[in-house]
């Protein structure tokens, strides 16, 4: 029996290897970093991470559902930060749906401890310095010693800047483009109060939206709060960005600007000016590539269509990429003796299938981020908001919003809630138009002309 070589054990290389191993296959992962159950989680990244339905339909195939939902922190809602401290609730769904704030390394713990308990060997420390596709092997360095392994299935979990990609990149006819934004972002904290408690309402994502730029901040299970900042990197003040993240460089140039533009936050954050010196400032980049497949080698995860935070999709798009592999390799009968070509056509129909997916969530978080930063505050969009939720009401099998589509319908792909999505608003925008600025608190004037106007299909 050949074993399958995963390069990564994050959330999506170990949840890969645990669904292998319980099919019979033989994973063994290469990961570059040290353990981080003894080192420590990773330096520069989210204490936490938003998961929703579709990362939790991935997750029970592993029987970790339950058990992640049961330490996240519901979120059913943004509560939005304006200027004046005021906070406004703005729900995600219906009936109580929510999306989980769950601790990042927590959950990728737990998938290590599951997979290696299964029989999963995860070599840490063993970093793919390249990958010799033509001959199929793998060129690793542990522990100064450069070894070549050869390999029958090898699939790239390996993130962002990923090895197996890389190698990918120098092959014939490879599309790739990386695209970033023009800001960085910086993450912050605030911790619970004296008492021990929450400083904010935990029962939601806060949100401070600042037109070209904004503050997050999601809880904790230990009451704190993880806060972000996307700043531009550079001043543009005919665009409102006086200070861009370079030019906030001392102490007081830090605190003016925050006590400018999120006042209310700033007596709950202690640590702020040491947090901003001491945290790293991140980039936001979006990578779209194709093919993900090479003979019986693919990327999957962030490695195939890594995206900007702002739909709060990238763990759950990964972790999707699994479930659907797994159910070609079964609809495709894979099984441990099965030769490379079988691998190969299982590896080219879901990198067919799958792409157009990477590609319109990678659009979803970009159109997010101005949605998020921008737009939930406008009275425009917080009227067409509501018309959605009448519509919502009225037609509810036939008129799903794109946020419930792209978040709680774990079974829509994000192809068609993106095409569903850009449909959706020409109505909306139909609707705003026919209903006069002074008939936008009337109820059951817009629900007339609702009526009058959409046919469910």
């Amino acid at each position: 029996m050949s074993p399958v070589h995963l390069l990564g054990a994050g959330p999506v290389g170990c949840l890969a290897a645990i669904l292998l191993k319980q099919r019979g296959f033989e994973p063994i992962i290469h990961e570059r970093r040290p353990d981080s159950r003894q080192e420590g989680a990773y330096g520069g990244r989210s204490i936490n991470l938003a998961l929703s339905n579709r990362g939790f339909l991935a997750l029970a195939a592993a029987g970790l559902e339950t058990e992640i939902q049961s330490v996240g922190l519901p979120m059913p809602g943004r509560l939005v930060h304006d200027r004046q401290g005021r906070v406004q609730f703005q729900a995600y769904g219906k009936n109580g749906q929510a999306i989980y704030s769950v601790s990042r390394a927590g959950l990728n713990y737990k998938l290590m401890d599951l997979a290696e308990s299964q029989g999963v060997q995860i070599h840490f420390e063993s970093r793919c310095t390249d990958v010799l596709l033509a001959s199929q092997h793998l060129q690793l360095e542990q522990h100064g010693e450069v070894r070549n392994v050869p390999y029958h299935v090898l699939l790239g979990t390996d993130g962002a800047y990923s090895a197996l990609r890389y190698a990918l990149q120098k092959t014939d006819r490879f599309d790739y483009s990386q695209s970033y934004l023009p800001h960085g972002y910086k993450e912050l904290h605030i911790p619970p109060t004296s008492a021990g408690e929450f400083a904010m309402d935990p029962d939601g994502l806060h949100i401070w939206p600042r037109g070209q730029y904004m503050m997050i901040a999601l809880p904790n299970p230990d009451r704190s709060f993880t806060c972000t900042l996307f700043q531009p990197y550079e001043a543009d003040p005919e665009r409102g960005v006086h200070e861009g993240l370079q030019d906030l460089r001392s102490d007081q140039e830090v605190l003016r600007f925050f006590e400018r533009d999120f006042q209310d936050a700033v007596p709950l954050m202690p640590t702020l000016l040491d947090d901003f010196r001491k945290n790293a400032t991140s980039s936001l980049v979006t990578v779209r590539c194709s093919p993900w497949n090479y003979g019986p080698t693919c990327i999957l995860g962030d490695a195939a269509h890594a995206i900007v935070p702002f739909y709060g999709q990238g763990l759950n798009c990964g972790l999707e990429d699994v479930r659907i592999l797994m159910e070609l390799v079964d609809q495709a009968g894979l099984h441990p003796e099965s030769d490379q070509d079988a691998w190969a056509n299982v590896l080219e129909t879901f990198a067919t299938t799958r792409k157009p997916d990477g590609d319109a969530i990678a659009q979803l978080a970009l159109d997010n981020f101005i949605e998020m930063r921008d737009k939930v505050s406008d009275p425009i969009f917080l009227f067409q908001k509501k018309i959605e939720s009448i519509l919502q009401d009225i037609y509810p099998e036939t008129w799903k919003p794109l946020y419930t589509q792209v978040t709680f319908e774990a079974k829509i792909r994000y192809y068609h809630a993106y095409q569903n999505g850009v449909d959706q608003q020409k109505i909306l925008e139909k609707i705003t138009n026919l209903i006069p600025i002074h008939k936008r608190s009337d109820d059951e004037f817009i629900l007339k002309i609702v009526k009058e106007n959409i046919t469910p299909t």
